[in-house]
């Protein structure tokens, strides 16, 4: 049989009131039919976005995993695949934007201010800046025609004694000569080469500091980021610790005086009570009291808590409370806190119990002033 006449045979049958039928119920298998594909296609969408919510998890933990190692590794990667894209993609920019590849066409627009016409070095004043870039090793510094010890330490931002140290110079006083060179350390201290056995505890005992100003330090380098482990050898640096020696009493390290009272007298209270292991310094612009008793921790001020948490690394379980007028603080490292997200707090409410969780070598708090989102220094909001 032809296609023609199959074509009428079905059509004949239906023709009329049977046509008409037929037509509706086709339409409504139709609408049905992409009804199911629109649930499926939720349904779908939502499953997918459930698992992305789940594992996008996962993929944070990996890139903050040994305190951030492949993070670099991923940046790394992503800048490389935007230049890549960059230079494929320069032709065909160009070629919608002919002007940018014509010197001659942005010269023709620029303002006078902005073309050179003539280069005067008679008028020029030259300038050397000095990079505010901070101090990650130590470095060398050759002794100039007049220099002195202290001078040198005063340029340099450090303690007489850390350069004294750093290059075993004996006396308060040592004499130096024009074109000695010194070693220069990052931040007041000691430069100690770790040998076998050592670690961040013993070294930190040894010097008379705290293991966590050793951790602190951005450019301290450890075999197991989750160890602190060291390599036989290394240089590390070690802020704040002094070398004893005869004759020298020991300054004691300040204390943070006991939470006492309530009553405001136009600053801060202490968030707790203990021993203060590190003071604010650039790289750690913040208060670490330690205390073997784990205290309880206090609001320093009444406000809002907008951030309750606990993380595997950085400041672990920790807490900011906003004061308003741009003021927040942050208490790190806590081992729980009591309080939860937009809930009103008083001052000298406790907030939660001292610990050491996140990137921390024994039981403190790291507390910290924020003034507009930047951390600073909290001493003049506490004295």
């Amino acid at each position: 049989m032809s296609f023609r006449r199959l074509f009428t045979s079905i059509t004949a049958r239906f023709n009329g009131k049977k046509l008409h039928i037929f037509l509706h119920s086709f339409i409504e298998e139709i609408v049905l039919f992409v009804r199911d594909i629109s649930l499926y296609t939720q349904h779908t969408l939502s499953v997918l976005g459930k698992y992305f919510e789940y594992y996008k998890g996962y993929v944070v933990e990996l890139l903050m995993a040994k305190r951030g190692r492949y993070q670099s590794s991923f940046l790394n990667l992503s800048v490389f695949v935007l230049v890549v894209s960059g230079i494929l993609a320069a032709p065909h920019i160009s070629s919608y934007y002919p002007t940018l590849a014509q010197g001659e066409v942005l010269s023709s627009v620029a303002p006078p201010s902005a073309t050179v016409t003539e280069l005067n070095l008679e008028q020029m004043s030259m300038t050397t800046q000095i990079s505010d870039k901070p101090q990650d090793r130590v470095r060398d510094y050759t002794v100039k025609p007049g220099d002195t010890l202290s001078s040198i330490a005063q340029a340099h931002d450090l303690s007489d004694d850390t350069i004294r140290w750093a290059n075993d110079l004996k006396g308060s006083s040592p004499i130096l000569k024009p074109g000695q060179v010194l070693k220069i350390p990052p931040v007041t201290g000691v430069v100690h080469k770790v040998k076998r056995g050592e670690t961040v505890y013993s070294i930190a005992k040894k010097y008379s500091t705290d293991a966590q100003n050793i951790v602190n330090f951005p450019f301290n380098e450890y075999v197991d980021l989750e160890t602190f482990s060291l390599a036989v050898g290394q240089m590390l640096i070690v802020p704040g610790g002094i070398i004893e020696e005869e004759q020298v009493v020991p300054v004691p390290r300040p204390t943070a005086p006991q939470y006492l009272a309530k009553q405001s007298l136009g600053k801060f209270l202490f968030p707790t009570s203990g021993t203060i292991t590190q003071q604010p310094v650039w790289y750690h612009m913040a208060l670490d009291i330690a205390n073997r008793a784990t205290p309880d921790v206090y609001a320093a001020e009444s406000g809002t808590v907008v951030l309750a948490t606990c993380l595997n690394w950085g400041y672990g379980c920790h807490i900011i409370v906003d004061h308003g007028n741009g003021i927040q603080t942050l208490y790190g490292h806590l081992s729980k806190y009591y309080v939860s997200l937009n809930q009103q707090v008083g001052r000298g409410d406790a907030l939660g119990h001292m610990g050491s969780t996140g990137k921390s070598t024994g039981p403190h708090l790291h507390f910290e002033v924020r003034l507009g989102g930047k951390v600073v220094n909290p001493w003049p909001y506490l004295k």
